[in-house]
């Protein structure tokens, strides 16, 4: 059912969003190396002095990370809302997700020497 464009139920939506990334940033601890990174990277930048463009490709990684970290959170607590037993599918869509998370890091580690090292 579609009901009416309600401002108050987006602002809700912001909070249930900012929920989301307060669980994932207390209980993921690979999480907080993310947080690290991120810090590292945005200060690296600043302290450069990056182009804008660089700019961009930084925060385009950074954000590939922490949406693939994200989703992988979600997929790992939904299969274990599903059952805690071992389930061969769950851990394979658990280990794939896991994947998702390393192919965007990898990828985003290559941004990271591509554009400080010209600077460095």
């Amino acid at each position: 059912m579609n009901r009416a464009f309600n401002p108050a139920d987006r602002l809700k939506s912001f909070r249930f969003a900012f929920r989301g990334l307060a669980i994932l940033v207390k209980s993921q601890h690979n999480a907080w190396v993310h947080l690290l990174a991120t810090a590292v990277v945005i200060g690296l930048g600043f302290s450069l002095g990056v182009t804008p463009t660089a700019w961009c490709l930084l925060m385009l990684a950074i954000v590939q990370v922490w949406v693939a970290e994200g989703l992988n959170t979600a997929i790992e607590l939904l299969g274990d809302a599903v059952t805690l037993e071992r389930h061969p599918l769950i851990g394979k869509a658990k280990d794939v997700a896991a994947g998702a998370v390393l192919i965007a890091a990898l990828g985003s580690a290559g941004i990271g020497l591509l554009v400080f090292w010209p600077y460095l």
